[in-house]
């Protein structure tokens, strides 16, 4: 096929089995609205010996994103006629709401409710229903920034769309998904499958890898319009080869959502509408990934060349990198550049803005930043600039200097003295959060500190507490409900004059700057 290394995308998909090691997965490519290659391997079901196969339905998690977006173009010719529905969505929400627009971007500046679930106490097995979804959303007193002003990862911007458009319609979100999107995209077997320990098809997720083994992933949890959407590797196709056949429609919700965005101060924003824009060597990409315990999912779309991947694994593995992979190897895209060692770069700093902390190391491929979800490499420019695709460090005296575009971020953090041991005696007992009424407690233990969190969904697992810098702690969390879970917190202590504790501030990048007052009592 023209354009196309046919060889080099048969290898490549060859070898995904075991450069993506766990149970299966399922990958397949479109080029000018064909199917020119796809895959399934590995097993559905390990215990029950199914195999997997392109039939096979599994959850596509945020991919539903785009799609609920364009259920809501498809229906309303302006969205913000839904807007007047929001105050009811976030009652006790202080000071200008966001657009509707504004959720579609994840510009609405409303911290991600998944990870709220854990500072209202659920565990990661644990059940959260639709109208506990409803419930959670409705705790937020304010958000993380203005309306407008950043770009943040939000599940519960999309939750709320969803609601938003079943209130406006008076209609089930499924049946009007069924309806509009999917069946009119050819997708004869994708529906909705909101509640998460329904397995259509008896497909399951697994969590592990090879050194531990694989286990199965119990999840309950009920999620619509961020995710929910049930589509087998063939659904999946169809729906690049619907893009594809709608390439040249003005009015194709595809070319709709992918239409350009900005920021409240007129910057362009790289994501809006459920998609994610960006140039992957020379070309520019749609696309989108998700995630659920057990499963992973990513779809890239390369408009200039009607070029499509998807793949999807009912593993906890990178399908980002794979259908990259994929990518590069049709279109015969150069070897990434050699790993560059850092040096130097070793750190450990405070964002003041966010109270976030960052930590940098240096590695034999480059400096691994840890401040978001996951850390990532990036590759050092010089002595005092390293760079990674979206983000850029700089150091600049002591300081270092974040650039985050995409987000429309710049942070300046500066340097904090890293403690191996701090005393956490002085901060133990109760606090309590208005802004998402939720408490935790704080417990010493001979030298050791735990943190447990309470609220919605009751008394949650106690977590560890490890001491970063003065009055400066990280609670892990690398299991919830959702995938990917929070990471790491960051828990500041709050002092009066005295010395005396007045209060935490607790946050992650999906739900920052959350005030504790406490401990209660003291």
């Amino acid at each position: 096929m023209s354009g196309i290394d046919m060889q080099a995308l048969e290898r490549a998909l060859d070898l995904l089995p075991v450069q993506y090691r766990g149970p299966a997965g399922v990958a397949g490519v479109v080029k000018d609205g064909q199917v020119i290659a796809r895959r399934a391997w590995g097993y559905a079901d390990m215990a029950a010996r199914l195999p997997m196969t392109a039939t096979l339905r599994m959850p596509i998690c945020s991919i539903s994103k785009q799609m609920t977006c364009a259920l809501l173009l498809d229906l309303f010719d302006d969205p913000e006629e839904l807007a007047p529905l929001l105050p009811d969505l976030l009652p006790r929400f202080e000071g200008p709401l966001p657009s509707v627009a504004q959720l579609c971007h994840n510009q609405s500046g409303l911290r991600d409710y998944w990870a709220l679930s854990v500072l209202q106490g659920a565990a990661p097995e644990g059940r959260c229903t639709a109208a506990q979804g409803l419930e959670l959303l409705a705790t937020a007193r304010d958000g993380h920034f203005a309306p407008g002003a950043h770009y943040s990862y939000s599940n519960g911007n999309f939750r709320l769309l969803a609601e938003l458009i079943r209130r406006a319609t008076g209609r089930d979100f499924g049946a009007l998904l069924a309806e509009r999107i999917l069946r009119p995209a050819g997708m004869p077997t994708a529906c909705l499958g909101a509640d998460t320990s329904d397995h259509i098809d008896g497909v399951m997720g697994y969590e592990g890898n090879d050194e531990v083994g694989f286990l199965p992933a119990e999840t309950a949890i009920t999620w619509f319009g961020d995710a929910g959407v049930m589509a087998s590797l063939d659904d999946m196709l169809a729906w690049e080869h619907h893009i594809d056949a709608t390439r040249d429609d003005p009015s194709g919700l595809y070319r709709r959502i992918s239409a350009p965005a900005t920021f409240a101060d007129g910057t362009p924003a790289p994501y809006a509408y459920g998609l994610r824009r960006y140039s992957h060597a020379g070309y520019e990409v749609t696309g989108h990934g998700g995630g659920l315990r057990g499963f992973c999912s990513y779809r890239l779309h390369v408009a200039a060349e009607r070029f499509s991947v998807v793949v999807i694994f009912n593993h906890e593995a990178s399908a980002m990198r794979a259908a990259e992979a994929l990518l590069a190897a049709a279109l015969d895209l150069p070897a990434p550049a050699a790993p560059v060692p850092a040096q130097g770069w070793g750190g450990l700093w405070l964002d003041p803005e966010a109270d976030l902390f960052l930590r940098t190391t240096d590695t034999p491929g480059g400096v691994r930043l840890h401040y978001a979800v996951s850390p990532v490499l990036l590759a050092p420019v010089s002595a005092s600039q390293a760079e990674a695709p979206g983000i850029l460090l700089r150091r600049e005296g002591g300081a270092l200097v974040m650039e985050r575009p995409a987000e429309n971020l710049i942070v300046r953090a500066e340097p904090l003295e890293p403690v191996d041991r701090a005393d956490a005696a002085d901060i133990a007992g109760q606090y309590h959060a208005g802004a998402i009424d939720a408490g935790l407690v704080i417990e010493a233990r001979d030298g050791a500190a735990y943190i447990g969190f309470e609220g919605l969904f009751g008394p949650g697992p106690m977590e560890r507490m490890y001491p970063l810098a003065h009055d400066l702690w990280s609670v892990t969390c690398r299991r919830a409900m959702d995938a990917a879970p929070p990471g790491e917190w960051t828990l500041r202590i709050r002092r009066g004059s005295d010395g005396r504790v007045t209060g935490l501030t607790l946050g992650c990048w999906l739900a920052r700057k959350i005030q504790y007052d406490g401990p209660l009592g003291g």
